[in-house]
């Protein structure tokens, strides 16, 4: 069973994956029952062994692992990473480097929105992921062999997934377009929670400035003490219970004893004190200082069938290329392109707009047309004056397009 319970066999296997290209990478934890997740179990995978690491394990020491994380010269791959990267984040006071996130790159390549590892592990390495202990209590000790089989099964066959994708990426020209996504997940701002930022959260339908700053200060508040107590957020006070505190605004231990939602236990004592100084907090501050939320888009009328017209270009680029809609451009910034050539949104950065962002533009000044071709049936691109900017019609400049499934056939060899 290929499980590390103590320091000297990490150092080992952390010194031998040190000369590996890339490692794949997995966690298990749980956090059910506190704010911070606990991690259970760490996979790691080189390009010729695989091995759990228990941290829970006594006097075990994860710097050896830590340090193989901050490798430079070592790619760590990840599928869906982002709650990956928040543990060991929080562990290491920084985050491993580089990455590669597979679920990331197979969007890039065309495999959908939100692909699952299983599916890729299926098509891209042959592989059958066991979900049959999928969820167990990673706590628990001693883990049994079928538990440690089960999750090296999460890091084996990443190996030939990434490779696979890395090779479509290269083949057609889209290596930066994922480390452009990468830089995302390298931001260590992606997995700090603002405290002042939390009451965004709360679904609430009053927009009333003085109630968002109350609100503000309680959720500011909740989200300290959650952190302070490593406990769940609704377990210090529900999201109900928040809201309603806001709208009343208590500025006595006696008036909160009045909030339905509050348990009777928090109206009193340091808790419900803290409470109360947090709604004094928000009805003192200066007007200059009350927060808003996002102003509703007012966006001019008769917007919808150019919606409509930037949503069937977008989906006939992305078949075309390979790549995922969602990764694009959502509903929500369909709409600010349709109203504003400037609008702050991805389609008109990067890699996104050779793909798609300037023939947007010129769909909806009149410059180009979608029609069905006669021969296929398909939509496709026709011009219907000179482009002012002299670029062919229709043409994603050096964007290189194909056929996924063709391109993954491609590499069975690697």
């Amino acid at each position: 069973m290929s499980l590390i319970t103590d320091t000297g066999a990490l150092a080992a296997l952390c010194e031998r994956l040190a000369d590996s290209k890339y490692v794949t990478v997995d966690t298990e934890f749980i956090r059910e029952k506190t704010y911070w997740p606990r991690l259970c179990l760490i996979q790691v995978a080189g390009e010729t062994e695989a091995a759990c690491i228990d941290p829970l394990a006594e006097g075990i020491d994860l710097e050896p692992f830590f340090a193989l994380m901050r490798n430079a010269a070592v790619l760590k791959v990840f599928h869906a990473a982002r709650q990956d990267l928040e543990i060991l984040m929080k562990l290491m006071g920084e985050l491993p480097k580089p990455l590669f996130d597979t679920q990331v790159a197979a969007m890039v390549c065309g495999f959908g929105e939100s692909v699952g590892y299983e599916t890729l592990a299926t098509k891209l390495a042959n592989a059958h992921i066991d979900k049959s202990t999928r969820f167990t209590d990673w706590s628990k000790r001693p883990l049994t062999e079928r538990q440690v089989v089960y999750a090296l099964a999460d890091v084996i066959p990443l190996r030939k997934v990434y490779r696979k994708l890395a090779s479509v990426l290269a083949r057609t020209g889209r290596s930066e377009w994922l480390d452009e996504e990468m830089k995302i997940l390298a931001d260590p701002a992606t997995y700090v929670a603002e405290p002042r930022e939390m009451f965004r959260r709360l679904k609430s339908r009053t927009k009333n400035p003085r109630f968002l700053a109350v609100l503000r200060e309680l959720a500011a508040w909740r989200e300290l003490e959650a952190q302070r107590r490593d406990l769940p957020r609704q377990r210090v006070v529900r999201d109900e219970a928040l809201l309603e505190i806001a709208a009343s605004a208590p500025t006595t231990l006696a008036a909160l004893a009045d909030t339905r939602q509050l348990p009777k236990s928090m109206t009193e004592g340091p808790t419900a004190e803290a409470i109360v100084e947090a709604v004094e907090t928000g009805l003192a501050l200066p007007v200059g200082e009350l927060p808003e939320l996002p102003a509703h888009k007012d966006h001019p009328p008769g917007l919808a069938p150019v919606v409509d017209l930037l949503r069937v270009l977008l989906k006939t680029k992305c078949d075309a290329h390979g790549v995922a809609p969602k990764i694009v451009a959502t509903t929500e910034e369909l709409e600010d392109l349709a109203a504003d050539d400037d609008a702050p949104v991805r389609a008109l950065v990067g890699w996104r707009r050779i793909l798609f962002g300037d023939d947007a533009l010129r769909l909806k000044h009149g410059h180009i047309a979608l029609a069905i071709s006669p021969d296929n049936g398909r939509i496709e691109l026709i011009p219907v004056e000179d482009d002012a900017e002299g670029q062919p019609i229709g043409e994603a400049a050096d964007v290189t397009s194909g056929n996924t499934a063709e391109l993954i056939a491609d590499t069975d060899a690697a």
